[in-house]
């Protein structure tokens, strides 16, 4: 309902009071629908959805009081406010009885055609008011809701169609977004009201710059503006707009793209209205702004990772090794996961192991265990004093930290194997289609003084041996013991490639929410 002329219901079974009233509202601009009893006015009241109601309290079917009773009790018409006027009901009892029953206004006659009027006019801007803020209010709601999901988009698509999908819905009309995404392409979304649902459509990085000179320029900042059909048409010809749209667009820092977010802008959007896409068009900057610090930091600390990771595995005559990084899918920061594969003469040194956290300084340990063992094989091959060098370095250096370990020094040829274990998962050890986890190990690294016991055991030929840190077998609501028992039963069966066994065990799993490192070999025969 605008500012200007009402659709009022009058309902009065006398045809000279029905004239008259009906032609004093419209000498005001309104707009007349006319009933004679209680019943077809509230038949009307559903139909039409009227802005204001003037009820005879005297009707011949059923009251005027229950007439408005009967309004005021469905929800779909409680707010259609509803002035009531006698000329038999007049005294002070009936002006109460009416107004508890949900009048809104109650006029005894005679009644004034100025009075009539002012009382109307009173009513309609109280409750247009009324609609104005309830109506706020929701568009406000709703605002908040597609903010939190944007803010909890994954990925830039999800993010867009969002935003673009809420505008549509907020504002009830065809909306479209644009972005510059961080590996350089432009990606644009549009949704019409009824649908629902954001298509992507193609668009060029030329669009954004040119809306973006249309408003702000090179400045940071957020402007809603006017963009005329024929400019619109001629940046993007395959929008179906019949007017002008309604643009916001939103650069939060300097030298960063600016985000759009538009809608149709017939009707021309009024101020609460662009008020709504103001909000959506920063959001929705904010929000890509986040996501892409957070695709930037994460790809960052991916390629750190991996730079802290042996650049390659060796070739072991006799062995076939595979082996697996795969980091947390929604931790940003570096974890302390490694592997090592060394050769040493004849034989072969294999390691695993996990620093605890995930930090900067996490991965910083993890490559100065890394170096450390590296250092502590150089003459000499004993698993026992390499990992007791281990402990010092960590409880030396970095108190408080801890981390589990697990060394492997394998002959390929004969199949002879030292075994020393620092607190990690034991190594699996698999044979003619069997497969058991060798002894737990001893007391972790940096918490106290230890002796590392080294036990050794035999890898027959065309048996194999796999290793890997607790992030590919924890979860919350699983013991451990029983995803260690997923992984020996899926062990029992290993393909003739290990890739494709290691593939197996990881998509067994899923998507982690910590790091997994895997080496797994086989002698062969």
């Amino acid at each position: 309902m605008g500012s200007g002329g009402a659709t009022v219901l009058v309902v009065d079974d006398t045809p000279t009071k029905l004239y008259i009233l009906s032609s004093w509202l419209r000498r005001s601009g309104h707009q007349v629908v006319q009933a004679t009893g209680g019943l077809e006015a509230l038949t009307k009241v559903r139909e039409l959805q009227p802005d204001l109601v003037v009820l005879d309290v005297r009707l011949p079917d059923i009251s005027g009081y229950e007439v408005c009773e009967q309004i005021k009790a469905d929800a779909a018409t409680s707010s259609i406010p509803v002035i009531q006027i006698s000329g038999a009901a007049i005294t002070p009892a009936d002006r109460a009885q009416g107004l508890e029953r949900g009048a809104d206004a109650y006029l005894a006659e005679p009644v004034e055609p100025d009075e009539f009027a002012a009382t109307v006019e009173a009513t309609l801007r109280y409750y247009r008011a009324r609609q104005r803020a309830e109506l706020m209010a929701r568009r406000l709601a709703a605002l908040t809701e597609v903010t939190l999901s944007m803010n909890s988009a994954e990925t830039f698509d999800e993010l867009l169609s969002t935003a673009v999908e809420g505008a549509s819905r907020i504002l009830e009309r065809r909306g479209s977004t644009l972005a510059l995404l961080p590996d350089g392409r432009i990606r644009r979304f549009t949704v019409v009201p009824l649908e629902n649902a954001a298509v992507a459509k193609i668009a060029t990085p030329e669009t954004l710059t040119r809306l973006g000179a249309m408003s702000l320029g090179d400045a940071a900042g957020t402007q809603v503006f006017t963009v005329p059909t024929a400019k619109w048409t001629g940046m993007l010809p395959d929008t179906k707009i019949s007017g002008d749209a309604s643009v916001v667009v939103c650069r939060t820092k300097l030298g960063r793209p600016p985000v759009y977010l538009g809608v149709d802008g017939v009707p021309p959007l009024d101020a609460d209205e662009s008020n709504v896409l103001r909000q959506l068009g920063q959001a929705l900057a904010l929000a890509v702004d986040a996501l892409r610090a957070y695709a930037e930091e994460h790809a960052i600390a991916i390629t750190l990772q991996r730079s802290l990771l042996p650049a390659r595995i060796p070739e072991v005559p006799g062995l076939t090794i595979s082996w697996r990084y795969q980091p947390a899918v929604d931790n940003v920061e570096v974890g302390g996961d490694f592997y090592e594969v060394l050769r040493l003469g004849e034989r072969v040194l294999i390691a695993i192991g996990d620093v605890q956290g995930h930090s900067l300084l996490a991965a910083t340990v993890m490559a100065e265990l890394r170096h450390a063992l590296r250092a502590s094989i150089i003459g000499t091959s004993d698993l026992g004093t390499s990992m007791a060098l281990l402990n010092d370095v960590l409880r030396r250096y970095h108190p408080g930290m801890t981390a589990t370990v697990c060394l492997l020094l394998l002959d390929p040829v004969t199949g002879e194997m030292e075994v020393a274990n620092a607190g990690h998962i034991p190594p699996l050890l698999i044979a003619d289609g069997r497969a058991h986890y060798h002894r737990m190990g001893n007391l972790l690294l940096g918490v106290a003084e230890e002796s590392y016991r080294v036990d050794r055991v035999n890898v027959p030929e065309g048996g194999s041996v796999l290793m890997f840190t607790d992030g590919l077998i924890e979860d919350r609501d699983k013991l451990l013991d029983e995803s260690l028992e997923i992984v020996q039963h899926l062990a029992e069966e290993v393909e003739e490639d290990l890739e494709a066994f290691c593939d197996r065990l990881i998509e067994r799993f899923g998507a982690r929410e910590d790091d997994v490192a895997l080496v797994m070999f086989r002698r062969e025969r």
